[in-house]
């Protein structure tokens, strides 16, 4: 009997000890974690929504999603510490880094941190069938939506047509409300840049035939050399029902990402539920299928959080030493 009784203490002396180990490991966590995405229509607006639902469920602090322009915004938010994760395309996470993003042109944003990538974001566009339109080159002379003015379409297909030599009147605004303006006519295409498949394409094509494309080998030539980050990609046949054959154009990757006030010991946490519960992120949005370890180098500049970091070479990665913060080498 006495002999139970010291295991009984030993072993609650045990737990008690282990709790505040778990207690004191999460001093500094926020009572919640709020995560910027996008316009609705979007891939960032669901894709959000599955990290919400896993960070809930296996890291023990509630998440909710808030509604955005998309990544340049949420750069800027969570620079200003008003969203503790971001989701962002490459191209302007190296912009803002570089001080030249278009919403705060003039600051550098070397506190930005990145957790995981999330998928490769294609640049593609939609117009009706009726229309005749079917490539680029036919949006001269038309008014063509591009999401939203703070999202990677609505910042990159501006520069591009003027890259490109074409006068097109850019129209700014949620990329689900566009595409029901395309569809009543009083937009001559959509523009935009987001995971596959885009809710918001697979809905339009439901409402009128349309035709889906992206930029021809010249226009891919010519636009490349302006955006190093950017890579060729194909969207397969078949990712949306009116999509006959693979269409070529190109890609960002996105990732997730923080600053560098969040708890070393909260990022690891999100990073390791994040992979380890791959299968509920897919359920949320097929892009996730993406969202490998081998896919963390896709990254090539913007340092990892030093949660991240721990994570990820706790799994074998050995990581560019671009991505490594100043504070780990």
């Amino acid at each position: 009997m006495i002999r139970r009784s010291f295991i009984g203490l030993g072993l609650a002396l045990l737990a008690g000890t282990t709790a505040l180990a778990q207690e004191a490991d999460r001093s500094g966590w926020p009572g919640t974690v709020v995560i910027g995405t996008a316009s609705p229509g979007g891939t960032h607006a669901i894709y959000g929504q599955g990290i919400a639902s896993v960070i809930s469920a296996h890291v023990g602090v509630p998440a909710s999603t808030q509604q955005t322009q998309g990544p340049t915004q949420n750069l800027v938010l969570v620079h200003g510490g008003r969203i503790d994760i971001g989701l962002t395309t490459m191209g302007p996470a190296y912009e803002a880094m570089q001080g030249e993003l278009d919403l705060d042109p003039g600051t550098a944003y070397d506190d930005i941190r990145a957790l995981f990538p999330m998928y490769v974001t294609p640049f593609q566009a939609a117009a009706l069938e009726r229309s005749g339109i079917t490539s680029v080159s036919d949006l001269a002379g038309k008014t063509v939506g591009a999401g939203p003015r703070g999202g990677t379409g609505g910042t990159y297909w501006a520069r591009w047509f003027e890259a490109l030599d074409l006068s097109v009147d850019v129209q700014n605004g949620p990329l689900g409300d566009q595409t029901s303006q395309l569809a009543d006519g009083r937009l001559d295409a959509v523009t935009t840049a987001a995971g596959l498949p885009i809710a918001a394409f697979s809905e339009l094509e439901t409402l009128a035939p349309t035709v889906f494309f992206g930029l021809s080998a010249e226009e891919i030539g010519k636009l490349k050399a302006t955006v190093p980050y950017a890579e060729e990609f194909t969207i397969p046949a078949g990712t949306y029902s009116a999509q006959k054959e693979d269409i070529s154009t190109l890609a960002m990757w996105n990732v997730a990402f923080t600053n560098s006030e969040m708890s070393e010991s909260l990022a690891y946490e999100i990073v390791k539920a994040v992979f380890e519960n791959h299968d509920e992120m897919v359920a949320t949005h097929a892009s996730a299928a993406e969202t490998l370890l081998e896919n963390v180098t896709q990254n090539g500049f913007m340092p990892y959080h030093p949660g991240a970091v721990r994570y990820y070479r706790e799994q074998g990665i050995d990581l560019p030493e671009a991505v490594i913060p100043a504070e780990m080498k």
